[in-house]
């Protein structure tokens, strides 16, 4: 399992471990990532996500998955991702038709 977030694309990062004689090591720092089920409004089902900890605080800030989903671009989002954003844009689109007729 990679060690990337979902929705944000945070992945390790490189570095180096300094020693108090300054020698340096390289090192990895590793995201905050959990595993999280969100609920979705549109969907109606939960879903399950393995986010970082900073990504939990933008979906709330956004007001849900849903809305963080629809305002993400592509290209930082998982297949996974991607594949929810586009179910949830579809849902969207059939409901003004449903509540029309």
């Amino acid at each position: 399992m990679s060690r990337r977030c979902e929705l944000t694309a945070k992945g390790a990062q490189v570095g180096h471990k300094v020693s108090h004689s300054n020698i340096k090591t390289k090192r990895r720092f590793l995201p905050n990532l959990v595993n999280v089920t969100f609920l979705s409004d549109a969907l109606g089902r939960p879903v399950r996500l393995r986010v970082s900890t900073n990504a939990l605080k933008s979906v709330d800030h956004r007001g849900g998955l849903d809305a963080y989903l629809l305002k993400a671009s592509d290209a930082e989002l998982s297949p996974k991702a991607v594949e929810l954003k586009r179910a949830i844009a579809k849902k969207k689109s059939a409901e003004p038709v449903a509540a029309a007729s």
